[in-house]
């Protein structure tokens, strides 16, 4: 039974992104909701269904680490950068982590004083917010909190971070875009070459895979991308501990980057559409982890106040930052994902924006946040303690 199990599982996480594709095409009002959020609704509903086979979180566990590494490089391929990239991405990121900074400290003020061990909490979700889970992790260690704040901290997590891309993808690109009346970067272009970087469109003809030059473009590209995650595994592998996924995601970053001054990897066209397939895989499966029947609700409610104004206000303060140093809508939203939700997010948010010009700023502001969570966590948790 399990590997009839294993069997379905796989086909339908493999095979759903597919025909949500299908169906966007067919029908143009799924083509304008988009096959992230599809897949993400699709994936909700699934991981609330009381009838999962247990062997389905393997598949949770195992296809973010998986399509995560692989998708960064391969939508990277087609970039083509200049140096005044870097004067963005340090701006968006000084902009976000001092707006978790300030968010923080109001929520703390108004929903963390009433929470046991709220100055800690206030320092897990400062780590959380500007780096990911595993900045949260560590500082769980550092602090030494009680094991189910922490569990109760990263569950009521889900229901933010779902409700936050329910927002952006739903409506807040296109707000932030109208706010702004800027949406893409003023520098950084895409290898024209193909039809696919030369526009914006949500769905690609991914039937032309499956000619005899497709399959052996696609080989190559598999080729590629395996030897640039185990280069940057391997690299990060000698890291100090705690530093893996930081270096990892680094690495891939780079040697994606430098492989797209590559001519034969530039002219690799299906590159991006190869790991925007696996970006949709990554949605269906990371949403399928989203069980609402653990949440204690009624029980936690200061503390899910507290971390869902700590995500609201610091996007809002991030957006006002963001405006006033002349920084573009796109590059605003994405670099909010990245501390939000952590790099391997980002590929994700740049689909759903149909931007892919917003990869390189995201991925940056995210490793630095990975860099400076546990920092940053320390010391706002010793900033709570005082007030």
């Amino acid at each position: 039974m399990s590997i009839i199990n294993y069997l379905l599982l796989t086909l339908f996480f493999s095979l759903t992104p597919w025909g949500v594709m299908w169906l966007c095409r067919r029908f143009p009002f799924l083509d304008k909701i988009g096959p992230i959020m599809l897949l993400y609704a699709i994936g909700v509903i699934y991981g609330n269904l009381p009838f999962k086979p247990s062997e389905a979180a393997l598949f949770q566990e195992m296809l973010p680490n998986i399509t995560i590494p692989l998708a960064i490089p391969m939508m990277l391929y087609g970039c083509k950068f200049t140096s005044s990239d870097a004067g963005r991405q340090i701006k968006v990121a000084v902009s976000g982590i001092l707006s978790v900074a300030i968010a923080v400290v109001c929520g703390y003020m108004l929903f963390g004083r009433n929470i046991v061990e709220g100055a800690e909490v206030g320092g897990i979700i400062s780590g959380m917010y500007s780096g990911g889970t595993l900045n949260a992790a560590a500082l769980q260690t550092i602090f030494n909190i009680n094991s189910r704040t922490f569990v109760l901290i990263n569950s009521y997590d889900i229901i933010i971070s779902f409700l936050y891309f329910v927002f952006l993808f739903s409506c807040g690109i296109k707000f932030f875009r109208w706010i702004y009346g800027e949406r893409l970067h003023p520098t950084t272009t895409y290898d024209d070459s193909s039809a696919i970087y030369a526009t914006e469109e949500p769905n690609f003809k991914y039937d032309r895979f499956w000619s005899r030059n497709g399959i052996r473009e696609l080989c190559k590209i598999i080729g590629v991308t395996l030897g640039v995650a185990a280069i940057s595994g391997g690299i990060a592998l000698l890291m100090p501990e705690g530093w893996f996924m930081v270096v990892f995601i680094l690495m891939l970053t780079t040697l994606g980057v430098v492989c797209s001054f590559i001519k034969p990897v530039q002219r690799m066209e299906r590159s991006y559409d190869t790991g925007m397939y696996l970006i949709y895989i990554f949605s269906l499966a990371i949403a399928s982890m989203a069980d609402f029947s653990n949440l204690d609700i009624a029980g936690g409610l200061n503390q899910i106040a507290f971390m869902s104004f700590a995500v609201i206000v610091s996007l809002f303060i991030h957006a006002l930052f963001c405006r006033l140093m002349r920084i573009d809508a796109d590059s605003m939203i994405i670099s909010s994902v990245a501390f939000i939700n952590s790099p391997p997010f980002v590929p994700m948010a740049s689909a759903a924006m149909r931007n892919k010009s917003t990869l390189v700023t995201g991925l940056s502001a995210g490793i630095i946040g990975y860099a400076v969570g546990n920092h940053f966590g320390v010391l706002m948790a010793e900033l709570l303690s005082l007030l």
